[in-house]
Parts: C-alpha cells; structure tokens; sequence
C-alpha cells in the first residue's frame, strides 16, 4: 500500500469534484481527484449533457420539419436516431476526454477506483490493482446523487427507465410515459416528443416545475398541451404492470377517478438520491440527514473542520453549476481567502424543454411571502422582433420586484433561447440591479434580450413595444 500526500483529496469527478480540485491546483495546493467511474460524473456522462445532445438534435428535427413556413422546403426530413445516439456518444466523449486534460494540464492526480473515507485526513481507494492510501491536508466528498425508484415502479432500465437508461434507448419508443413534471421529466418528455413519442407526463402536484414562477408553470402546460404532450396533473400513481409490449401505469386523476395508461417505456424522474453509502462517512462521524444528504455549512465545511462536500450529495439544489460554485469556494476557504456564502436565492435554474425556461431569485409568490411589496412587469415574446422573425413567439418574461426599493427580486423567463437570456438575469440580481437600471440600460435591436428591457419598462408606466 503505498502513501501519498496531499493537500486536497477530491472523492468524485463531477462538476463539483473536478472544478474543486482545479481551483485548488491553481491556489498552489497538491490536488488528486479520486473516481470510481468516468471522469466528468453524472453530468457530462449520464446527465447534462448527453440529455442537452438529445434535445438540440430534436429542437433541430422539429425546425426542419416546420421550416416550409419561412420558406425552407425540406422533403422526407426524419430522424436516424441510431447517427443521434453515435452524435451524443461523440458528445460525451469529447467533454469527459477534455476533463482528463484539465486536470491533467493543472497536475491534478487522477487515481481511478472506489474511495472511502478511513479519517479526517485519510481515503482508503479501492482500484483494480489493489488498495492504496491517501493522505489529505483536506478532503472533499463530491459523489453525487443517483435516481430514485418508486415503491411501485422498480427501475430495471429495461421497461422501467431512470434518466440514465432512457439516455442509453437505441430505438425511440411509440409510447412513453414520464412520472414527474420537474427538469427531468419535462426535458425528455420535450425530446422524445420531437423524436416522435407519443408523450404522457403523470404529475402529482398542481403544476409542472413546482420551483418555478406559477405563470411560468402555466405557459408551459399550455405550450406542451397545443403541441401534443399529454399532461395529468394532481394525480396518484397506485401501480405499474408488464404488459406484453411494455408497462401499464395505474393512477387516481385531480377528479378521484382511476385511470389506465399503456406505455412501452415509463420514465421515472420523480427524484434523486445522495451517494453516500458505504464512503465512510459513519465510521469517521460526519454527519447526515435523514436522507443521506451530507450536512454542511456556508463554507461547505462538514462537523469535521477537515471534511468538505459539495454537489448533490448535499442538501442544496442539485445543479451542476452549483457543484462548480460550491467547489470553487470551498478551495478558496482552504486556501485562506476571504469567501463570501453562496446565496442560493441567486442561483439561475435553466430548462431545456420546449419552449426554454430560465429564472431567477423569488418568484411573485415567494416574494410576497416573504413581506415584500411586490410589483411586476411583464413582456410577451410575441411582441418582440427576433422572436417573430424566429417564428417563437410563445412565452414571455417576468420581472418581480420591490415597489418600496425598486429593486429586482426575480426574473423569470420561458420563451426563445431563455436559457442564454438568463445571463442577463443573473448578472441584473447579482449586482443588485433595480427596475430603473434595467430601464436605463440599452437593449440592442433586434434582440431577444430587449424583452428583458422592456420587462423592466413594465414596472413603471408599461412596456414600450406591447
């Protein structure tokens, strides 16, 4: 068993883990990076991205299929899903091969195998040439989460798919039925609908993306309604049965009735899940909830001063861009810097479902919750140039802000590239923009983002182009 010393050991390569040992790398710190699987984590294997590769060559299908209205005739257009699974496996190996190059360009360590944890300053790996050891200064536990089963809906990637085992599907299924209306579920029901699905969404909350803005979650039933996907909401799945093609799902509708739905395929996206069994974390005593979660503090920091996590092994949002901000930061605290919390309130939440979404800070809701004499302004896409010339006019942006103050509490956006025009947005509350700033910045013309500008103009005395 050989030993090595190090000043920062990192449990996970995700975009938490690898991002965490970067940082720390160019602080001066002696960094490995331990992984059991491939570099680059859920994420850029199973997650973000090869699920953004599905749905950019399904946005694309379904423009071309349309694209006879501004006057590009295209016959016999349809999907070889065979050359799009090699294009996302391309895709997946480019980003995780460019990870390995990060670390290795920034002499991070890479050893490939299990880590457990064996002391505050001490990682047992478990690889295929045997056990090694080693020793950190500090240790970070970024391993992820993993998808939940349901009681009555055992995922077998087989009929019963996670997001992981709809993104390895080699054919594209006639009939699909998604459990959960959150990012998951309303991403791959937007891709497999374009593929040629016929789509279902079984959600037992009132509304889609319960972390988004009400009217956000409105506008996008109403746009997956006219394009075809199914949605029941307030719902109970009681059961799921094999049936000789595929699986039967058993659920009570909003009006108490009992329904029946046949699918060859049912996608569970109903939740996730800490990996945290069986890294140690017991036998050195770091603490967890209830649900596995690590617990920690501002600084990222576990009971243990030593012991750090970060990413979806804690109980925060589940966003891989959070993993990165959380990783950065604990490596500056490491390092002595001066580090300010992150303040989650101001975390962006992008949607690539059909049309985008991206918000935020406070919803009207929240905010109002929270004491807040609100005000809103509001701008419709179909009032706006590029949207129009885009044939994308569905949607709208929202700006919530303080009526005493002026000053912007969230903005939410569901329309044309709402993923890229979040920018704007973060940037606006991370800088404590107020509606006036907005007003007083100039938009560029023709633009989406003007629809933000003119958001803001809505605050006051009303829009200028609507």
């Amino acid at each position: 068993m050989a030993d090595t010393q190090y000043d920062l050991g990192v449990i996970g390569s995700g975009p938490g883990g690898y991002i965490a040992a970067i940082r720390a790398a160019q602080l001066g710190m002696k960094a490995v990076v331990i992984e059991a699987g491939e570099l680059g984590g859920v994420c850029l294997n199973v997650g973000c991205i090869p699920s953004k590769a599905f749905l950019h060559t399904s946005h694309l299908l379904q423009e071309a299929k349309e694209g006879k209205r501004i006057g590009v005739v295209a016959d016999n257009v349809r999907l070889d899903f065979g050359a799009t699974v090699s294009f996302k496996e391309r895709v997946v190996k480019q980003m995780t091969g460019g990870v390995g190059s990060l670390l290795k360009k920034n002499k991070v360590d890479v050893i490939k195998g299990f880590g457990r944890l064996t002391g505050p300053n001490s990682i047992s790996v478990q690889a295929e040439a045997g056990e090694q050891a080693v020793n950190a200064k500090n240790i970070i536990i970024a391993t992820g989460s993993r998808p939940t089963s349901l009681p009555f809906a055992k995922i077998d990637e087989d009929r019963i798919l996670s997001s992981t085992g709809i993104l390895a599907l080699k054919e594209v299924p006639q009939r699909l039925v998604v459990i959960g209306g959150g990012v998951i579920g309303v991403e791959m029901a937007t891709a497999f609908h374009g593929f040629g699905s016929q789509v279902t969404i079984l959600e037992a909350l009132p509304r889609l993306i319960r972390l988004a803005d009400e009217e956000i979650s409105a506008e996008l039933l109403r746009a997956f309604q006219r394009r075809g996907i199914k949605v029941n909401l307030n719902v109970k799945v009681g059961g799921v049965d094999p049936t000789e093609n595929g699986v039967a799902v058993m659920y009570t509708d909003a009006e108490g009735k009992e329904q029946r739905i046949e699918g060859d395929k049912l996608l569970v996206a109903a939740g996730r899940a800490a990996l945290t069994k069986d890294i140690g974390l017991e036998q050195v005593g770091v603490e967890t909830d209830e649900r596995g979660n690590v617990k920690v503090n501002e600084m990222m920091q576990t009971n243990i001063p030593s012991i750090f996590s970060i990413g979806d092994c804690v109980a925060k949002t589940g966003l891989a861009h959070v993993a990165s901000a959380e990783g950065v930061l604990a490596a500056e605290f490491m390092a002595g810097h001066h580090v300010t919390p992150i303040n989650y309130d101001k975390v962006p939440a992008p949607y690539w479902c059909n049309p985008q979404i991206g918000h935020v800070g406070l919803t009207e809701a929240q905010a109002r919750e929270r004491g807040y004499d609100v005000k809103v302004g509001k701008f419709p896409f179909s009032a706006n140039g590029h949207a129009t010339i885009r044939t994308e006019r569905t949607g709208f942006v929202k700006i919530v802000a303080d009526k005493k103050y002026d000053e912007v509490l969230g903005i939410h956006i569901i329309g044309p590239e709402a993923t890229e025009l979040l920018g704007e947005a973060v940037m606006a509350l991370s800088h404590e923009a107020t509606g006036e700033s907005l007003v007083h910045t100039i938009h560029a013309h023709p633009t989406l983002y003007e629809a933000i500008g003119e958001a803001g103009h809505a605050l006051f005395e009303g829009p200028l182009n609507a």
